[in-house]
C-alpha cells in the first residue's frame, strides 16, 4: 500500500537538531525500503482550472499559509496502521503543527 504523508505549513524555525533527526528518519526509511519520495514543496504552485473549452491558468499562493502543503514523503507500508505509524514518528520529531494522509491507488 502506498500513502502520500503530507505536511502542512508552520511557523516553526527548524533548527541543526531536527535536520539531523530527520536525515536520520529518512535514513532509516530508504534503507528499509518504504520511503519511495520525498521533498519540500514551493509556496505558489499555479492552478489549472477547465470548464468546457475553456482552461484558466492562475498563479499562486492559493490558501492560507497554514493551509498549504509545505512537504512530502512517499511511502509503502504493508498497512494503514504502519503508514500512521510513520506519520506519528515524523511529528514526534518535527514537533507541533498538522500532517495530512492519503492513500495513493494504482501501480
Amino acid at each position: 500500500m502506498r500513502y502520500l504523508m503530507m505536511s502542512m505549513a508552520s511557523d516553526t524555525v527548524p533548527d541543526e537538531n531536527l535536520y539531523a533527526e530527520m536525515a536520520k528518519f529518512v535514513e532509516e526509511l530508504t534503507a528499509a525500503g518504504v520511503l519511495l519520495a520525498t521533498g519540500g514543496l514551493e509556496p505558489g504552485g499555479v492552478r489549472i482550472t477547465s470548464s468546457g473549452e475553456e482552461i484558466t491558468v492562475t498563479d499562486g499562493p492559493f490558501a492560507e499559509a497554514k493551509e498549504a502543503v509545505a512537504g512530502f514523503a512517499l511511502v509503502e507500508v504493508r498497512s494503514k496502521e504502519e503508514a500512521i505509524e510513520l506519520g506519528r514518528r515524523f511529528r514526534r520529531i518535527v514537533g507541533d503543527g498538522e500532517s495530512v494522509m492519503r492513500q495513493v491507488f494504482g501501480p
